[in-house]
């Protein structure tokens, strides 16, 4: 389970001190809350592992305590994906070559649970049988310009009700026009939700990449420490995926969302009849298609549309549903006392 990253477009309740993955934004429980729970619905407790920084393991360990220090790999360097994602198969491989390892993130809104639980059962089942690495493709219904796509190639033999298929292509994050133009060739988000075995996944990274795959020998001989010490930052999709031509894909049956900015609400959250979606002590009088999220005080808004407010610690943010997408940009102009405040919601 891959618990890095701080997800500054939900500032300022997401901050370096409570990252994105903490908040409550699907549910009334943080998002990695729930990616454990529907874990859970796959494998004891004692096997789940969360890839995340010394700083972020103590975060995660106040909401997830029963999991203890055993179930946390803590990254010595941020060094992205590929490398984190291959010391995990190389630990595991250790326990158990044929080992299925199911890479997830903790913060996307997955639902139903019990389709989500079978599609990741029947994609295991096809990582064991073939030794492909398993994407989990997700069927498009708009230009999202914020995912990255997958090509499908050919069609794959699989259990009824799944469709699979190999990867003829992973495109990275495209403008509106080119998102326009995936959606209508039949491509497919790329859901992030990797299914493959240690020795499979291991065994790419050491033919398609193997300035990390040459240094895994590191993490035996010396450390876990000398190893990332040495390796380059890179992500899995275009250290591994997109060098290896034993790729496919498992179309998701669930719906899925990687909610990325507050306007996004809208969908992981219900709104009322006007479209107006309210976490917290808020009001609307008067108003369409606003976000407002509250982590105390009571936040009221009378005649105005379309805008995202957000109170939390100290702070109160106002925007529109247009340009929330774009906090990174207002956060690169605010004084760093403003950006990472020393109340609840920033750190300590």
């Amino acid at each position: 389970m891959l618990a890095g990253g701080v997800g500054s477009r939900f500032w300022p309740a997401s901050t370096p001190g409570r990252p994105k993955q903490l908040l409550s934004l699907a549910s009334d429980e943080p998002l990695i809350v729930d990616t454990v729970n529907r874990a859970l619905g796959l494998v004891p407790e004692e096997r789940i592992r969360i890839l995340a920084s010394d700083r972020l393991t103590e975060l995660i360990l106040e909401v997830l305590p029963s999991l203890g220090r055993e179930a946390f790999m803590v990254e010595p360097q941020a060094r992205g994906t590929a490398p984190v994602l291959a010391w995990a198969a190389w630990e595991i491989a250790k326990i158990d070559p044929a080992a299925v390892i199911v890479s997830l993130h903790a913060d996307h809104i997955i639902k139903p649970i019990t389709a989500y639980l079978q599609l990741l059962r029947d994609a295991a089942d096809l990582a064991q049988e073939t030794g492909r690495l398993f994407a989990v493709s997700v069927p498009p219904n708009r230009p999202e310009t914020g995912y990255g796509y997958i090509e499908p190639g050919e069609r794959l033999d699989a259990p009824a009700g799944v469709q699979a298929f190999t990867v003829a292509a992973f495109h990275e994050k495209p403008d509106t026009e080119t998102a326009r133009r995936y959606v209508t060739e039949g491509h497919f988000w790329n859901s992030g939700i990797f299914v493959w075995t240690a020795a499979a996944f291991l065994g790419e990274v050491r033919k398609v990449a193997p300035e990390i795959g040459d240094l895994l020998p590191l993490i035996d001989d010396e450390s876990s420490e000398a190893f990332f010490a040495q390796v380059p930052s890179a992500t899995v999709d275009v250290a591994v995926l997109e060098r290896s031509a034993r790729v496919a894909s498992v179309t998701a049956t669930f719906d899925w969302d990687d909610v990325g900015s507050w306007e996004d609400l809208t969908r992981s959250r219900e709104a009322d009849a006007s479209g107006n979606v309210v976490v917290g002590l808020g009001h609307v009088v008067e108003g369409e298609s606003n976000v407002i999220y509250t982590e105390g005080s009571t936040v009221v808004t009378f005649g105005v549309n379309g805008l995202v407010v957000v109170q939390s610690g100290d702070i109160t943010l106002v925007s529109t549903t247009e340009r929330a997408p774009d906090l990174k940009r207002l956060l690169e102009q605010l004084p760093a006392s403003v950006r990472e405040p020393t109340t609840p919601g920033g750190t300590d």
